[in-house]
């Protein structure tokens, strides 16, 4: 039987783009993210939405990465396998980019 009260929580980045300001950048950061979201344990719920907004203000696009766990997303983003895309994204758009803890599983 295993213990589940020990398993940490999955944990969530989102990155709401909020202006394009180098498209083909921003092409180039959306073609080399993936592949090291996947290598750190990443999953993509939501890549590339266009926000419907019930309340307040939005981005013009957003992306959702559900993580193992929130070492997993800060190993992730802190890598060498991500600085390149990072790079970009810090002059092709400019972003919010939040961690998120998830809730535990059930017991």
């Amino acid at each position: 039987m295993s213990d589940t009260t020990t398993a940490r929580p999955p944990a969530y980045s989102i990155t709401e783009v909020l202006e394009v300001l180098d498209p083909a950048g921003a092409q180039r950061y959306a073609e080399l993210t993936p592949a090291t979201v996947e290598q750190f344990g990443g999953r993509f719920v939501v890549l590339g939405a266009q926000p419907t907004v019930a309340e307040g203000d939005a981005g013009v696009v957003v992306a959702v990465v559900e993580w193992p766990d929130m070492e997993a997303l800060q190993t992730w983003y802190d890598s060498d396998a991500y600085a390149p895309a990072r790079a970009i994204a810090a002059t092709a758009v400019r972003r919010r980019l939040v961690f998120l803890p998830g809730v535990p599983a059930a017991a």
